[in-house]
């Protein structure tokens, strides 16, 4: 397959269109037809999308609301469509975290190019960022392996994706529900404590046998994962 792409539009002959158009490449293709649908839909396909082709104007909730809680915790390649013309709509867009634009009406063959453009680039970055490091930890994200001076640390799935929005947002002081949108989703109904516990549950295993503490809490707003945490 050439990969999953995430199509959200709430045209259904245009729906219909892309979707047909996009598996003849040989893509798979998950749809939604509304705003909240498509957060679900991401949530519950995370780890599996390629890509997004994003509509700006749907129901319940525009693509440009989707497209920022996506980008609180997710470097996902999207690509907007809109039949609006205006240079401050593709910039607001862009600023927002859109990799590309694209105007209705589209050549079909002119988007496919775009994924293609953006899927390539992505797959660079995928196999030449693999690894992330702070202080003496790593994370591979290939092989799911977390290291600290060289000793395996053995998380659970929670606690993995917990450390990896750490890593990737290192030096930056997340909110509690800003790590509860990225590691639970939006659409998670229990106790916002529970980011807390799981803290404390990484905390304890990336410290047995180290003096230094790497996750810090910032009072009366959330968590920071730094090596060179001034408190």
């Amino acid at each position: 397959m050439a990969g999953t792409v995430l199509v959200v539009e709430d045209d259904e002959a245009l729906l219909s269109s892309l979707t047909t158009e996009l598996q003849f490449e040989d893509y798979t293709v998950v749809n939604a037809t509304d705003g909240k649908t498509a957060l679900t839909t991401y949530e519950n396909n995370r780890g599996q999308l390629d890509l997004i082709l994003l509509d700006w104007m749907l129901p319940e909730l525009d693509g440009l609301g989707v497209l920022r809680r996506i980008r609180r915790h997710d470097d996902l390649p999207v690509i907007m469509m809109t039949a609006r013309d205006y240079v401050g709509d593709k910039v607001a867009g862009l600023d927002t975290g859109a990799d590309d634009y694209i105007t209705k009406p589209f050549d079909i063959e002119e988007l496919l190019a775009r994924i293609r453009v953006i899927l390539r680039h992505q797959q660079h970055q995928t196999v030449t960022e693999s690894k992330l490091h702070v202080g003496d930890v790593s994370l591979d994200t290939r092989s799911r392996q977390v290291l600290r001076q060289g000793r395996l640390i053995q998380l659970t799935q929670r606690e993995y994706e917990l450390l990896l929005c750490l890593m990737k947002n290192a030096g930056q002081t997340l909110t509690r529900d800003e790590l509860l949108d990225a590691v639970w989703g939006a659409d998670f109904e229990g106790q916002p404590n529970i980011v807390d516990v799981y803290v404390r549950y990484l905390r304890r295993k990336l410290n047995a046998g180290q003096a230094s503490e790497l996750i810090h809490t910032v009072r009366g707003v959330g968590y920071v994962l730094s090596d060179e945490y001034e408190g």
